[in-house]
């Protein structure tokens, strides 16, 4: 045997000896939450992840100790985290299946892995890397609809991403045969992307395979499927194993360490001996380690900003105006920023026309997607890990539901996951609430959904505040994930300007401004919160609730409504006793129910406190009934005299 082979099954039998000490250190209560081992799929790992070159990246997923070791040789960092200790590869914060050193990242979520690889091959391609990408999946995987959505755009964009599938044989405890359809590599075939195959039961065919594979996607920069046959000898998790017991003898029988042990006892004991030398010794040391303290780990809470008011001054033209200038300006001034989303190239230019005309002028930064809200969300998030800025566009705001898991387990999760080594800054905005009659997919107002989201910043556009004010900030100030809410009614309309003698309008100093409109010479007696398309709606109403109600409305218009800060709005409510919030989606755990319980607690003294919504069904397409449905004026009217009665 060659020199370069025997190295190779001494580094298998590295990374099987930590598995197996990691799976002696749970039973012993050592380690906190879970442990997915590789045992006996460590060549695949050494083959692929092993052979790439200092620039290239990896992204694995719940399996990924094998893949981490062969990729960074960091084995104490890994031992470290799943204990839990500070020298973890992230402090003890990811454990076992969210690893994060140099360019290799790892996440549990089956599938969500695979479109942040291919965001970060197309930063990679556009910044003129000659480094290329991989992704480890399991067969298992292949049942998630995301990674299809991928590997079309993989092919259609040629990433130069090469996706390695660990066929195992099994989903967990299932085993393949019932639960995937057809034949694995025809998935990738059917997408034009070339195929390989090879296995983990012949060490030195697969090391070839994989170089062969990983020089195909470098030199022409495209993706490539690489399917390899193994076996786990291990349960799916710790011992959580239902398989027959002669199934596995009798793959342990064909294993190429246990063959070799057996052909080679004397080098194999005396590497055994070292390795567990070193293991042992890593061991003790990490023992008295500390961990991590609260205070560390949890981001500093921002500060209260007192407020300065400034007059308002309304924006020049219409909304869909002021968002088109500054897209146009700033892809001019930020080569690194990206204009992503469906139909947005000229002369279409995008469901609601904000992109009109910006292809032209910008071919490369301004890219149109396939209608695949899960992988272009997660392609988003691998383009802003790879340092670019991305701006998504996800068409209607009801879509946002198929974003959720890129939104709520990768981009907000990956700045803390990952001990704060890596940043995510991608921006989505969306068009959400009814009046257009487009009825119950398309005209739902669903913010509720994306507020209280950790380390995500959620705005709402309105018509008094500038939009370009707000993405500025968001563009030059913003670290981490934001998703901005636009009104699709506000697209047409024009900055409000039309005050009555009897009151003023200011803004808030705050990065993103509050708009206080209150009576110009005496005291409010009633508070008024509302924020994004509401906002025309209330204003409406305003003299209304001084001509009929004998009330006194200070309104405060909010743009940033997660995470959401009430000290302005409680500085009211002292005042006036009286709070009506007023949104568009319905009631039940939404802003209104945020803003009142914020309120609460800032608070002294008891106050009276209304939420204002639509009804509790979905939004109908009849022009009547959707009137009725949505919070209008009579609804606004009758709650507030009703509460006051």
């Amino acid at each position: 045997m060659k020199t370069a082979d025997t190295a190779i099954y001494r580094q298998a039998l590295l990374i099987r000896r930590i598995e197996e000490k990691l799976l002696g250190l749970f039973s012993r209560g050592r380690l906190n939450g879970t442990v997915h081992t590789c045992i006996g799929q460590e060549f695949c790992a050494l083959a692929f992840a092993g052979q790439l070159q200092e620039h290239d990246f990896v992204f694995s997923s719940h399996r990924c100790h094998g893949h981490f070791i062969a990729r960074s040789g960091d084995w104490r960092a890994l031992l470290a985290e799943l204990m839990g200790k500070r020298s973890g590869v992230c402090a003890g914060i990811g454990g076992s299946q969210h690893l994060c050193r140099g360019h290799f990242y790892s996440n549990g979520i089956q599938g969500g892995i695979v479109p942040v690889a291919a965001g970060m091959a197309l930063a990679r391609k556009l910044q003129g890397w000659d480094g290329i990408g991989m992704v480890f999946i399991g067969d298992g995987t292949l049942g998630e609809g995301v990674v299809y959505e991928t590997m079309n755009i993989a092919s259609k964009w040629e990433l130069p991403l090469l996706f390695v599938c660990e066929d195992n044989g099994y989903a967990q405890s299932t085993p393949s045969s019932l639960t995937l359809a057809g034949e694995v590599v025809k998935r990738a075939e059917a997408f034009g992307i070339p195929i390989a195959a090879g296995d983990t039961w012949h060490p030195d065919e697969l090391q070839a395979q994989a170089r062969q594979s990983i020089d195909f996607v470098r030199a022409h920069s495209r993706p490539l499927f690489h399917h390899v046959r193994t076996y786990r000898l291990k349960g799916h998790s710790k011992g959580d194993d239902t398989r027959a017991a002669c199934e596995v003898d009798g793959f342990r029988g064909k294993d190429p360490l246990c063959l070799y042990a057996g052909q080679n006892p004397d080098i194999y004991e005396s590497w055994l001996e070292e390795i567990d030398q070193d293991i042992d010794a890593a061991l003790n040391e990490l023992e008295n380690e500390s961990a991590l303290s609260l205070e560390e780990y949890q981001a500093v809470e921002p500060q209260r900003q007192t407020a300065e008011w400034m007059p308002l001054k309304p924006f020049d033209g219409r909304q869909v105006e002021a968002l088109n200038r500054f897209f146009d300006a700033a892809l001019d001034q930020h080569p690194e920023m990206f204009f992503i989303g469906q139909d947005v190239l000229s002369p279409y230019g995008g469901a609601f026309k904000v992109a009109c005309g910006l292809s032209d002028k910008y071919p490369r930064q301004v890219l149109t997607t396939p209608i695949s809200e899960a992988a272009i969300m997660g392609l988003a998030n691998g383009l802003a890990l790879g340092g670019m800025r991305p701006w998504l566009e996800i068409m209607f705001g009801d879509f946002m539901t198929l974003c959720m898991d890129q939104l709520i387990n990768h981009a907000a999760k990956f700045y803390h996951m990952y001990n704060r080594q890596v940043t995510c800054p991608v921006v989505v905005r969306t068009p959400m609430g009814g009046g257009r009659g487009y009825g119950p997919t398309h005209s739902q107002t669903l913010d509720k959904f994306l507020i209280g989201l950790d380390n995500v910043t959620t705005l709402a556009l309105n018509i008094l505040i500038d939009p370009s004010d707000i993405y500025r900030t968001v563009l030059h100030h913003e670290r981490h994930p934001v998703v901005v809410i636009e009104n699709k009614i506000d697209y047409e309309k024009r900055a409000w300007d039309r005050w009555p003698e009897a009151l003023t309008a200011q803004r808030s100093s705050h990065p993103y401004p509050i708009v206080r409109v209150r009576p110009a010479r005496s005291a409010p007696t009633v508070t008024l919160v509302t924020y994004g398309g509401m906002t025309a709606a209330v204003l409406e109403i305003l003299d209304d609730l001084f001509i009929h109600l004998d009330l006194k409305p200070e309104l405060l218009v909010l743009t940033k409504i997660s995470p959401l800060d009430a000290t302005v709005i409680a500085q009211s409510v002292r005042q006036t006793g009286r709070l009506f919030v007023i949104e568009e989606g319905s009631a039940t755990g939404g802003i209104g129910s945020e803003v009142l319980a914020a309120v609460a607690e800032l608070c002294e003294r008891p106050f009276i406190g209304r939420r204002i919504a639509s009804c509790p069904v979905p939004i109908p397409c009849a022009k009547e009934l959707e009137a009725q449905v949505l919070p209008g004026r009579e609804k606004i009217l009758r709650t507030i005299r009703e509460a006051l009665a």
